[in-house]
């Protein structure tokens, strides 16, 4: 007997809006298991703004899950050394002591960069540029999307990948990011020569923060950590404004400061931003990466949430199309799992996040009485809590069982 808007195991017809990292991890996830998966974007071409992120072994396992090829991309990392503005050491954490407990390197690497390597391989005709998304309709016998040309396209699920300011956040009823008070100016240098290319450097200090970090060659991510509120007015010269504040921190980071201009700054200051948490969605429409949890850069881990996502999200679909008879309302329930199953673990890393980082002096002095063999088994403790470690042993192991060649 047919059941009423049964999917059954034919392919799920996709729609992701966004053609971030987000938005190509999940629908690269999404081919890989058979769906039918359409990508659009409103820019005209497919692009990364920003620096550098932080691949953490969470994200790198699912990179390594999609089949994506990191070898080579940005610069691995073995250390991060946190100390005061006055250079007094908070903690050196060993990444790659964090490495062998879990499983995967620690790499910086450009978000163009990361870009172009989920795209190599991607069928390009799965992609449509200059499509705005303005409305949808959400309804019993799946989605419709609708385009500021008219245009529209239907298909089962709609996935929301459309950052920070989500057009599909809105439609679901998701809560506005707030400010968190505070904002980076960053971005990508080349220096003829960067002292230690495994080890990144973090300063804390009682009004700002910087970080120095390796990405790959003669790449260098830098930021500086600035308050920040909605009545900001943008100085004339930025560059004079953030070397008040950080010169003479370091020779590092005075070689830096020395090297920027304000062209460099151009697009900065980037405002950090936390969403709430959205409540679960309705009907087929559900949101991934910024679009449903954007965090302050704190603890690097933006990227590596939304390649979580990714990951639950593939298995929940593809858990869903495996029953024999697959309907819209279990197709609901999937994504709700989904959602549910990432909640907790992405409101600890939220949570965390806003934190406020920069402290005095006599406040940090604790901190750096803790043994640094601790403070690392702090720090991989957190990530092995927040990455679903059990769910993706087994997606590795089905995958690993899927490509191997029967003898």
């Amino acid at each position: 007997m047919p059941i009423p808007h049964a999917i059954s195991t034919r392919a799920l017809r996709v729609l992701v809006i966004g053609a971030g990292v987000g938005g190509i991890s999940v629908a690269r996830g999404l081919l890989r298991d058979g769906h039918d998966v359409t990508v659009f974007e409103q820019r005209p071409e497919v692009m990364a703004g920003g620096g550098a992120v932080t691949i953490w072994p969470n994200g790198a396992t699912v990179l390594r899950q999609l089949d994506v090829d990191m070898d080579g991309a940005g610069q691995l990392l073995s250390t991060v050394r946190v100390v005061t503005a006055s250079g007094r050491p908070v903690a050196t954490l060993d990444l790659t002591a964090i490495v062998d407990r879990l499983g995967a390197p620690v790499r910086m690497v450009p978000r163009r960069v990361l870009l172009y390597r989920l795209l190599d391989g991607f069928p390009a005709e799965r992609i449509r540029c200059n499509s705005r998304a303005v409305g949808v309709v959400n309804s019993d016998d799946g989605v419709r999307v609708e385009f500021d040309d008219g245009s529209w396209a239907e298909g089962d699920v709609l996935i929301g990948a459309d950052g920070l300011h989500s057009m599909v956040r809105d439609i679901v009823g998701g809560r506005p990011a707030q400010p968190t008070g505070w904002c980076s100016w960053q971005g990508l240098v080349n220096l003829a020569e960067v002292p230690d290319k495994h080890v990144a450097l973090m300063m804390i200090g009682e009004h700002g923060n910087l970080g120095l970090w390796p990405a790959g060659g003669f790449a260098l991510q830098w930021w500086f950590d600035l308050p920040w509120s909605a009545d900001f007015v943008r100085p004339h010269r930025p560059i004079d404004m953030i070397r008040a504040n950080f010169t003479g921190w370091s020779h590092f980071a005075d070689r830096v400061l020395a090297t920027l201009t304000d062209d460099d700054l151009a697009r900065s200051p980037f405002p950090h931003f936390r969403h709430p948490i959205p409540r679960p969605g309705r009907g087929a429409v559900t949101l991934l990466g910024d679009a449903a949890h954007t965090m302050p850069p704190t603890l690097a881990q933006g990227a590596n949430q939304a390649l979580l996502d990714t990951m639950v999200l593939c298995k929940a679909l593809w858990d869903c199309r495996r029953e024999m008879n697959c309907s819209n309302a279990d197709l609901a329930r999937a994504l709700r799992w989904y959602e549910n199953t990432r909640r907790r673990k992405v409101q600890a890393v939220s949570w965390v996040t806003t934190l406020q980082v920069s402290r005095s002096e006599s406040v940090l002095r604790p901190a750096g009485m803790m043994s640094d063999r601790f403070m690392t088994w702090v720090l991989a403790t957190f990530l092995h809590s927040i990455s679903h470690r059990r769910m993706s042993a087994e997606i590795s192991r089905e995958l690993a069982a899927a490509t191997t060649p029967v003898a």
